[in-house]
């Protein structure tokens, strides 16, 4: 039986694993793959000590260090965690089972769909969620971009790398990028916000053509890339009876615990208010450091 098993190999995952070793717990992680959604993220420039990286290759150190510290990595997904009378029954897709004391909930989370017509249909065919993936197959094309976060922002700015030109379709007065990140948008002479807009269809003949906005304009595109939010992937922690708030996330205290005993959460699929690798990793890191409190007195 393991000590902790840690579900999840994003910032938050791999920085429990790194602190569950410094505490000499036995454990592992079991992640679908390395890195999850920060993998689509080109250019990360608020990781200290890092001045510029990218998704990628931040999450090739981190697995590195994991490794390093003889933390077994397993590629698979996990399907069920089961509460028993001392520990878990954790099963996998590949049919595989796992018993520990304690379990890390580090599970993120996935793009929310636009939900229009043509969505679905042009998937592959224009439509995109990730630019990093897909930007330089829009070169001297039109592109599109809907959202207005910082992860929109960023999409935008590495698409008009490429593209000829770049809208940004926001439904809200203005984009809510942090300052920087607006900075380098509003400069950048390919790139054009359209505010106060949302897409009613998405149109083309076997690729998309262009988008149908409800103030009544057609903009043409080559491709289009939606980047509007998040849903946290918290099924698991529901199944065991982790408490939820109203946007579906695991909540948990300044610990990192859930209300389940020896169940603990970190990352984007918790509650924090605040949603960066940085803050993740922290949350990680406290994660680790509470089951190894609560296995040790125990």
């Amino acid at each position: 039986m393991q000590d902790l098993i840690i579900v999840g190999g994003g910032p938050a995952g791999m920085t429990a694993a790194i602190f569950a070793a410094r505490f000499k717990l036995n454990a592992i992680i079991i992640a679908k793959e390395v890195g999850g959604l920060i993998l689509t993220t080109n250019l990360i420039e608020n990781w200290p000590g890092e001045i510029k990286t990218s998704g990628l290759a931040l999450m090739k150190k981190m697995e590195n260090h994991v490794k390093a510290l003889g933390v077994p990595i397993v590629t698979d997904e996990v399907i069920s965690i089961e509460k028993r009378a001392k520990g878990f029954i954790i099963k996998t897709k590949l049919n595989k089972t796992y018993e520990c004391k304690a379990v890390i909930l580090a599970t993120g989370t996935k793009r929310r769909k636009l939900n229009v017509p043509g969505e679905k249909e042009y998937s592959g065919r224009g439509v995109s969620y990730c630019a990093t993936c897909d930007g330089p197959f829009f070169k001297d094309k039109i592109a599109g971009v809907v959202g207005g976060s910082n992860s929109a922002a960023r999409e935008a700015l590495l698409l008009a790398e490429y593209a000829k030109k770049v809208y940004i379709i926001h439904r809200r007065e203005k984009i809510r990028a942090e300052p920087m990140i607006a900075e380098k948008v509003y400069n950048n002479k390919k790139i054009e916000i359209i505010n106060n807009a949302n897409i009613l269809e998405i149109k083309g003949n076997g690729l998309i053509k262009k988008v149908i906005l409800d103030n009544g304009r057609e903009l043409p595109l080559d491709g289009l890339f939606i980047d509007i939010g998040y849903i946290p992937q918290t099924e698991l922690a529901k199944s065991l009876g982790c408490k939820l708030n109203e946007n579906g996330e695991v909540i948990i205290d300044k610990s990192s615990r859930t209300n389940v005993p020896y169940v603990y959460a970190a990352g984007d699929c918790a509650d924090a208010p605040y949603k960066q690798a940085i803050t993740g990793a922290a949350e990680g890191a406290i994660a680790a450091f509470s089951a190894y409190e609560d296995l040790k007195s125990s």
